[in-house]
């Protein structure tokens, strides 16, 4: 049995929810796939989510980690392909840190690769009726620093990646975009299901 840990994000800059928490508890509730899935909602502030992150890591050695977030302007699910070592906060975080140009590791390199099947990931979503795109940049604010941070915490032999998600019909904001709670949570566990896929295999599997 492979371990999967799957986190979302508190609400920040002062919204009253964050879908990326509502799908992934929506996940959690309903999971019958045959991993063990450990959730988490992690903190939107850049010191406290990396720790965070890194005590899941360490306490349940995962095989996969994938971890989600809110991109408000985007239209569509965005599988991230690259963490970059920058944190550049375009508002305060929730801990009411903002740094700027600063790096997420000092030692670090420039940028980490995501390790989950990201084509991939973007197929099956596609294939599945799910607006999805590969993106090439998770910016610069706590979303990029958990990927960046994931991505270095991990064994070798875990996968590891990011999602950006819109906002959900009952979060948005009057004229943003947004797709249902229902495709939310549905393409958060396709991504679950399939996060351990090679990257070239072909699109299929649940329709949960």
């Amino acid at each position: 049995m492979a371990v999967l840990l799957l986190t979302g994000f508190e609400p920040f800059d002062g919204a009253a929810g964050n879908p990326s928490a509502d799908a992934v508890t929506t996940v959690a509730a309903d999971y019958d796939g045959p991993h063990e899935l450990i959730t988490a909602t992690l903190p939107v502030a850049f010191d406290s989510s990396a720790r965070r992150l890194r005590a899941l890591i360490d306490r349940h050695s995962p095989d996969a980690v994938i971890a989600t977030g809110l991109a408000g302007g985007r239209p569509q699910i965005a599988v991230e392909r690259i963490g970059v070592n920058l944190m550049d906060a375009r508002i305060p975080d929730n801990d009411g840190a903002q740094p700027l140009d600063a790096p997420c590791e000092p030692d670090g390199p420039a940028a980490r690769f995501a390790t989950l099947p990201v084509k991939h990931l973007v197929r099956i979503l596609s294939a599945h009726g799910l607006p999805a795109q590969l993106s090439l940049s998770a910016g610069s604010y706590v979303c990029n620093h958990v990927l960046y941070t994931a991505l270095g915490a991990v064994a070798a032999d875990t996968v590891a990646g990011f999602v950006h998600l819109p906002w959900s019909t009952g979060t948005a904001p009057a004229g943003a975009p947004h797709l249902p709670e229902k495709d939310l949570a549905r393409a958060v566990r396709l991504i679950v299901d399939h996060a351990l896929d090679p990257e070239d295999a072909q699109p299929g599997g649940s329709i949960w």
